[in-house]
């Protein structure tokens, strides 16, 4: 009884030391009363966010997009009933935030207008499971293109991973009103056109076998899926061959694929005696212009009177 007396006695002190604004007193007890209880909310809100990992984490029937939908709508309706605890346990009226709740409201629709875009969108990307954790996408055009693969969706941003392992964080708004290419969204098959070529006087029939052979022996083309070697086009210098493979890899990057090819080429041409060309310009002359000395002299020649 003595250690509740004495703690009523504290509690009443500290509570003694404020002042009235209006019909609420404002004391430092409330103060320390406020910032326990944030910390409390703030402490709890953790604990539910790590317990909502380990608990759809081990729901394999789920799949991975699924599981994270699941975590995120289970964190929002935590924070929101800690918060409303933590409003009910300082007995603050919600009917007195009328004012504060239209003013909150007002800077959402002014200041956070894209925050809550970005949250709303995410939460659409996670349901309609168009982008999900793992996909290869391309987002932009022209050499503003970034592709990478999705390693977070998270409320404000998607995490986009490149190969040269540079993240970029592209807001949820963005993929929801921008055109993006999913490389893995139905198939993870992705073919890859790579144009070779080759100089006239050449066997284009050697050459077309040999730009087979080359793709068959690299090790990330599907082989049930087989290469495909067109003739693209008959350019100024060459005749192009596009060389069309199909892999199932995409994440593991384009451009050390597009070597590989291009370096076996390189090999089986040397040793087949096919011509990779290179610019040549031929110059056709017509007619020498004669000297300024000829022209002396043949002028003259022509003034010479004859005798």
């Amino acid at each position: 009884m003595s250690i509740a007396r004495d703690a009523g006695e504290v509690i009443a002190q500290l509570d003694a030391i404020g002042f009235d604004v209006g019909s609420y007193h404002v004391s430092l007890y409330r103060a320390l009363l406020i910032v326990v209880t944030g910390i409390a909310v703030f402490a709890f809100g953790r604990l539910a966010e790590a317990f909502s990992a380990r608990f759809f984490g081990r729901m394999h029937r789920l799949d991975p997009t699924q599981q994270l939908l699941g975590q995120k709508l289970f964190n929002i309706a935590a924070w929101l009933l800690l918060v409303l605890l933590g409003i009910d346990f300082l007995g603050i009226s919600l009917t007195a935030l009328a004012v504060f709740s239209g003013a909150f409201g007002l800077a959402i629709g002014f200041g956070l207008q894209k925050t809550f875009g970005n949250l709303i969108s995410g939460i659409i990307l996670l349901m309609d499971r168009s982008i999900k954790p793992g996909d290869v996408i391309a987002v932009g055009t022209g050499s503003d293109k970034t592709v990478g693969q999705v390693s977070k969706i998270g409320i404000r941003a998607v995490s986009v991973v490149t190969r040269d392992k540079i993240e970029f964080l592209i807001p949820n708004e963005t993929l929801m009103t921008s055109t993006v290419e999913n490389w893995s969204y139905s198939s993870h098959d992705v073919r890859v056109r790579v144009p070779v070529p080759v100089a006239y006087a050449s066997d284009l029939k050697l050459a077309e076998q040999l730009l087979l052979e080359a793709a068959r022996e690299i090790p990330r083309v599907l082989s049930r899926r087989e290469p495909q070697v067109w003739l693209s086009s008959f350019s100024e210098n060459a005749v192009v061959f596009e060389v069309q493979m199909w892999i199932e890899d995409p994440e593991d990057g384009l451009g050390n694929l597009r070597s590989d090819l291009l370096k076996l080429v390189w090999e089986k041409f040397q040793k087949g005696g096919v011509e990779i060309p290179f610019t040549q310009h031929d110059i056709r002359v017509k007619s020498w212009p004669e000297f300024p000395g000829q022209l002396a002299a043949a002028a003259a020649a022509k003034s010479t009177p004859e005798s």
